[in-house]
């Protein structure tokens, strides 16, 4: 078990490092700090398969010297069986500098994602596929931004170091589906990769801390591509 988790983490690490491309001449790195709360849980004086999502975001960017974007991302959500849970929501996502260009502007949201679990003798892997409607406040913006995202997480408990903490590590893609008129085109959008440690505090509560590495594509050329590398701080509740 042990020589299998070594490959694996040896396996993340050199993950983490293709996943960043060659570094192009017009490309901009950032360290950046994000915290995550999110909560769910069932409606179950009224159905038990009728489930609630509330998520709340911030980021900081500029070397994580001020606030760059914040989500608030509530849903609902039916459970097909223990393993799967479909889920319908919006989110409001006010964005700034380094996300955003010269102007602040806020981003309004509608998605759709299907989400799966299960746990094997290894650990548990997740997938979730999303769908997105974006709608921007920016000035002259008109068009509605279809955007498609698949992660698959990867959750092995680590008994050596406690009963308690696990090693996790996930990749999710993001790729646009039509062109904007803010200058966003159809394909690949974004790669984020994680990988760090949780801790199951409760029955409810898991905390999760990591590097997370984020690559934007910019393919207007009006801006350069992004990279982030994050300190990315997690709670996720269960009730």
């Amino acid at each position: 078990m042990l020589k299998k988790l070594n490959i694996l983490i040896a396996s993340s690490v050199l993950g983490l490092i293709l996943s960043s491309p060659v570094i192009a001449e017009r490309q901009v790195d950032d360290f950046q700090s994000w915290g995550n709360i999110t909560a769910t849980g069932s409606f179950s004086s009224i159905n038990p398969k009728l489930k609630w999502w509330l998520e709340g975001q911030g980021r900081f960017g500029n070397d994580s010297s001020r606030f760059s974007q914040g989500i608030i991302r509530p849903g609902v959500g039916y459970a097909l069986n223990e393993k799967t849970t479909v889920w319908l929501g919006y989110a409001w996502i006010p964005t700034s500098f380094p996300f955003a260009g010269q102007s602040p502007f806020n981003e309004h949201r509608i998605w759709q994602q299907l989400l799966w679990a299960n746990t094997y003798s290894f650990g548990t892997i997740t997938s979730r596929t999303r769908m997105e409607q974006r709608f921007f406040d920016i000035q002259g913006s008109t068009d509605v931004a279809h955007r498609f995202r698949q992660m698959f997480k990867l959750s092995v408990p680590l008994p050596a170091v406690s009963p308690n903490t696990s090693f996790v590590i996930l990749d999710e893609i993001f790729v646009n589906l039509n062109d904007i008129d803010t200058g966003a085109r159809a394909g690949y959008n974004q790669n984020r990769i994680f990988a760090g440690l949780a801790y199951r505090f409760n029955k409810v509560a898991v905390g999760e801390i990591g590097y997370l590495n984020q690559h934007f594509n910019r393919p207007d050329n009006l801006r350069p591509d992004q990279m982030q590398h994050i300190l990315a701080v997690n709670l996720f509740l269960n009730y």
